[in-house]
């Protein structure tokens, strides 16, 4: 098995780091490796902001209900960024209207996360722990207003990295048959809880070793909790979307 597989097989989410900085030699390989990741039609729409600021830092902890984040050696956000497209095509005074449809808004949200995954498998490769930060979503225009994000940009994703102070267990994934088809989707018959029956008695020993028996939980009681939770600023997400200048051109279904 190849080095690279073996570090993708062995990703794990770390949010406590040492203080070991992280060199500009290091840095600088990371910035290129993420700069070369494929990019829809070699337009490179997608941009991101190494967040140096410890107040911009702190700030963000709280957007994304999580602490450590302020403490993090290194984060980037990775954003859709039509605007400087927006900028270029306005100057070869052309029409724009199209420059904001969802179009490009999806191959660029796209961009911006393989970008986020191009950068995780660089910094894990060189010893590195990192986090991807989905929660920046919980209030994107919040995201917007830290960042002061123009028109026509949004905060996609977001990577914290540093060297590791802690070495989290390997979580368990589902069976490939269960998220893996061929040629055409399966819908399992039966009952999909009896499915996940083996998965859900997998996860709830991973739960109860990671926390030293202070929880018991299975798969699927996670998921369902999960999706029933309330989040308003998430639930208005296209809202944030269309404020900052895309064009949703939704039909009435």
């Amino acid at each position: 098995m190849s080095e690279t597989i073996e570090n993708q097989l062995a990703h794990r989410s770390v949010r406590r780091f040492d203080a070991q900085p992280i060199s500009p030699q290091v840095l600088a390989q990371l910035k290129e490796a993420t700069r070369r990741t494929a990019t829809s039609c070699g337009v490179q729409m997608a941009s991101i902001i190494q967040v140096n600021d410890p107040e911009k830092k702190r700030q963000i902890s709280v957007v994304s209900n999580q602490d450590y984040i302020a403490d993090a050696p290194q984060l980037w956000i990775f954003l859709t960024d039509l605007y400087r497209s927006y900028r270029i095509v306005e100057e070869k005074d052309e029409q724009t209207a199209s420059v904001r449809g969802m179009d490009g808004f999806f191959q660029d949200f796209t961009d911006a996360v393989l970008m986020a995954q191009n950068l995780v498998n660089a910094a894990e490769s060189l010893g590195l722990g990192t986090c991807f930060l989905g929660s920046i979503l919980n209030d994107p225009a919040r995201m917007i207003e830290i960042l002061q994000l123009p028109k026509l940009t949004f905060p996609a994703l977001g990577v914290m990295f540093g060297y590791p102070g802690q070495q989290p267990q390997l979580k368990p994934r589902m069976p490939l048959e269960l998220r893996m088809f061929e040629d055409i989707y399966r819908c399992f018959e039966g009952s999909y809880l009896q499915e996940f029956a083996d998965y859900d008695q997998e996860m709830t020993t991973y739960y109860d070793t990671r926390a030293h028996g202070q929880r018991s939980d299975t798969f699927t009681d996670n998921l369902t909790r999960i999706m029933l939770r309330d989040a308003p600023l998430r639930r208005g997400m296209l809202n944030a979307v269309r404020a900052q200048g895309f064009d949703l051109a939704l039909q009435p279904c």
